[in-house]
């Protein structure tokens, strides 16, 4: 621990950090103040020079997850090509990606919303909503074009988002797939969600420059 109060330049980062890595080892509940200062290598009363709150440190972080990933589907969702299975594929393997290199911040912010207060509960709420309009847009165009037969696009969007949130809670690097091939086999999965023709078939023929890179989660 450091002997003051003080918080370097970079301390925002640094409590953030220790904060991930607490709430996803004992959850929201089961971390104290204490526990991400010591974590930090910091006093708790430093933690309040730049956050108010823990409940501030977890709004903070879902906000973060969430605006991160709207924002990289989105232009993977731009730069795919324009039919609807090149863009629900590239949405896909974004997606995938996201919770296979970033675990630990996308397990808190599929897990933790119960744990917001009312405010933060509606902010995280209206930017998973913005996260489904993707989602249910691409597939959408997809029904009315007749490239998706599913009589269920509401419901499809939502179990193929659900099928990303679980990632979050199994996959370890090293492991049988890498985030790539996790990613292909996924978008193979949503495509036969929608009901998508020659599902394999289209994952294969898609671009895969259409993911953007994302940092990789060290906790």
């Amino acid at each position: 621990m450091r002997s003051d109060d003080t918080v370097p330049s970079t301390g925002r980062d640094v409590i953030i950090e220790a904060a991930v890595e607490s709430f996803q080892q004992f959850g929201y509940h089961g971390t104290s103040v204490r526990d991400i200062a010591r974590g930090a290598g910091i006093t708790p009363a430093s933690i309040y020079h730049h956050f108010a709150s823990k409940q501030v440190i977890l709004q903070v972080i879902m906000e973060k997850v969430l605006t991160d990933v709207i924002s990289m589907t989105r232009s993977s969702v731009v730069r795919a090509g324009s039919t609807p299975d090149d863009q629900l594929v590239a949405l896909v393997r974004t997606w995938v990606i996201f919770h296979t290199t970033r675990r630990s911040e996308a397990l808190i912010g599929a897990s933790e919303i119960r744990s917001l207060d009312e405010t933060g509960h509606r902010i995280i709420v209206a930017l998973r909503d913005q996260q489904e309009d993707l989602f249910r847009d691409v597939i959408d165009r997809g029904v009315t074009e007749g490239a998706f037969t599913t009589p269920f696009p509401r419901e499809a969007a939502r179990a193929i988002i659900n099928m990303g949130y679980s990632i979050a809670s199994w996959y370890r690097p090293g492991g049988e797939l890498s985030p790539d091939e996790l990613a292909d086999r996924y978008a193979v999965l949503a495509l036969g969600t929608v009901g998508a023709d020659s599902p394999a078939r289209l994952v294969e023929q898609a671009d895969p420059l259409t993911i953007l890179p994302v940092e990789e989660d060290e906790t």
